[in-house]
């Protein structure tokens, strides 16, 4: 049972085609056809807010109120971006993967607010909890671990924390790590709430992901999937471990030989031009992830994977 505890002081190409997208998904799981709109163009700001219902695998449909993007919260609030998360496909390309395509001018320093998918935090400490996979939690994994991944479900943890989200609002995120990680990435997202460090997006990697298609403006902050490693046929990534989180993927590309993923997401392969979200050498996510023995893929030499922490150096 999870106890939370207040603080105090297919394998293969089309598999790893599917679970990037799936790690790079945002909580915007509706898609509807592409636009007759010129596609890197922003849609006018709306004025209005919106009802998403999305339905979660093993459970019953969430409703969850959002703010349509492109209006603030409040008089004196932030403005979101206005681009239609989740919206327009991409084609695709030989490599399985969408077309890459410049990022679209309010995503240039994207800010959204985040759609509850658990129930938020009471008071302003941190909130974390730890336990097993359950078999509703299990349920909602799907196709993220089968048959031939290289742990048991009793080697994983389902993991709660506290995250501070783009809207300034605390949110309740979840994860699945290794069990052996589970307490360690709990201390990292202490400090990196303690901090104010934002992220959009913090929800288990479900069926439904991985096999939607390809939008290039997913930003789901995840950790285990059961998939190889990016780029090969053979050989499991850290993720298929719980060993490896990616953190606001879409602020934090990957990119290898023009390669880009998310596929939208190439304004920010200019590291010199900071935004909030952006992992940056020696900050506070780079320092915290360190502490506990994982690598940021920053540092990595013969590609740059930005969003990627793990245990097991590449």
């Amino acid at each position: 049972m999870c106890v939370e505890r207040p603080e105090t002081s297919e394998s293969g190409h089309e598999v790893l085609r599917r679970v990037t997208i799936a790690l790079a998904m945002s909580t915007t799981l509706l898609l509807a056809a592409c636009s007759g709109m010129a596609e890197w163009a922003d849609p006018s700001p709306a004025t209005t807010a919106a009802t998403a219902t999305t339905r979660t695998p093993g459970a019953g449909p969430t409703t969850t109120p959002t703010t349509t993007p492109g209006t603030s919260t409040a008089p004196d609030g932030p403005t979101y971006s206005s681009w239609p998360l989740g919206e327009r496909v991409l084609p695709l390309q030989p490599d399985g993967f969408g077309e890459i395509r410049p990022t679209p001018p309010s995503l240039r320093e994207r800010r959204y607010p985040t759609a509850d998918v658990l129930t938020p935090p009471v008071g302003a400490r941190f909130h974390a909890s730890v336990g097993a996979i359950t078999p509703a939690i299990r349920e909602r994994m799907g196709e993220t671990h089968q048959p031939g991944c290289p742990v048991a479900l009793d080697e994983l943890r389902y993991v709660q924390v506290s995250f501070r989200g783009f809207d300034g609002a605390a949110h309740t995120g979840e994860l699945v790590v290794a069990a052996a990680a589970a307490e360690e990435i709990v201390s990292v997202f202490r400090a990196l709430y303690r901090t104010d460090f934002p992220i959009e997006s913090m929800r288990l990697v479900t069926t439904a992901d991985l096999h939607a298609r390809a939008t290039g403006d997913g930003n789901n902050t995840a950790a285990f999937v059961c998939r190889p490693t990016r780029g090969q046929t053979a050989g499991f990534s850290a993720h298929a471990y719980g060993l490896a989180l990616d953190l606001n993927p879409f602020m934090n590309p990957y990119e290898k030989d023009g390669v880009v993923l998310p596929e939208r997401a190439s304004s920010y392969l200019d590291r010199g031009r900071v935004r909030p979200g952006m992992v940056e050498p020696g900050d506070v996510a780079v320092r915290e992830f360190a502490r506990i023995g994982w690598s940021w893929g920053g540092d990595f030499r013969s590609l740059k994977d930005y969003q990627h922490f793990t245990a097991l150096d590449r």
